[in-house]
């Protein structure tokens, strides 16, 4: 598949179910307690930026229980077989380059996006797999409060909104006893956070456009994949941003087709500054 058919392939499928009223970087976490990002079922490690959503939605499309997959090679190196007749899901390989300038003849360094196939491992017989046993729900809220304390963002409790607040670099949110649940507290505190990596002496991304804009609208993605990204590497199952949203996020995807891609690529690098903050970031696919 060429690339930029997976632009337009994966964007069409996001909108269709934000027009449904669905958000779809949440369905991954229904009848699931384990397990909640995409990872290769050989190597573990798990797949980054818009292969995560790309995947998810396959997963939950298709009624895949396991966020695993692998390549038809990779199966049959591990002496499985992909059975005949099914379906791969086209997901983006990024191999960076470095081309010249042709007006300056300088070499600057740029990256290649290609895209390969994977398949399930419900869609592969004789694969043997070994599920670690999940966290507890002590356990994950333990993380999570561990891993907010570790970015030392400034925090303040209190009050009827959550936001961050620029002007004081503060991250401002009611109190966890106001929220439905614990884990509802930490997707929102998890948002929150995406928008202070954000800051200008952090990793400056555009945060200056107007409410609802377009570009307040692809902030808000980001931080939305942002905390979706963190809440599953957590094993947090946190609802996230509510349907007012949606009609903001439907205007940036139907201007580019390339808009939710660049938002994967930003929440992914935002995602992996805060977790930078408790511990070494493992490689990813």
């Amino acid at each position: 598949m060429k690339i930029q058919q997976l632009y337009a392939d994966v964007t069409a499928n996001i909108i269709k179910e934000l027009e449904a009223g669905a958000v779809p970087w949440l369905k991954c976490w229904k009848g699931r307690s384990t397990g909640l990002l995409p990872a290769n079922a050989v190597s573990k490690r798990t797949y980054s930026g818009i292969n995560i959503p790309i995947l998810w939605f396959a997963a939950t499309d298709r009624g895949y229980e396991k966020h695993q997959w692998l390549t038809y090679q990779q199966a049959a190196a591990a002496n499985a077989t992909v059975r005949k007749g099914e379906k791969g899901t086209f997901i983006v390989f990024t191999k960076p380059l470095l081309f010249k300038d042709k007006e300056t003849e300088e070499e600057k360094k740029g990256r290649m996006l290609k895209t390969f196939c994977v398949f399930n491992v419900a869609q592969i017989d004789g694969l043997e797999l070994s599920d670690p046993d999940p966290p507890t729900e002590i356990q994950r809220h333990a993380a999570a409060e561990a891993f907010i304390k570790a970015t030392e963002a400034k925090v303040e409790l209190g009050g009827d909104r959550a936001c961050y607040a620029p002007a004081w670099d503060m991250v401002m949110l009611p109190h966890p006893a106001d929220f439905n649940d614990p884990e509802q507290f930490y997707g929102v505190a998890l948002h929150e956070l995406s928008h202070w990596s954000g800051a200008k002496h952090r990793l400056d991304r555009d945060m200056s456009g107007a409410y609802k804009s377009k570009p307040y609208s692809f902030e808000e993605i980001i931080a939305e994949l942002t905390s979706a990204f963190l809440c599953a590497h957590l094993g947090i199952k946190a609802e996230l941003r509510h349907a007012g949203y949606i009609q903001a996020y439907l205007e940036v995807l139907k201007d580019d087709d390339r808009a939710f891609f660049r938002a994967a690529a930003k929440a992914q690098q935002a995602a992996d500054f805060l977790r930078a903050f408790g511990q070494p970031v493992e490689k990813t696919e």
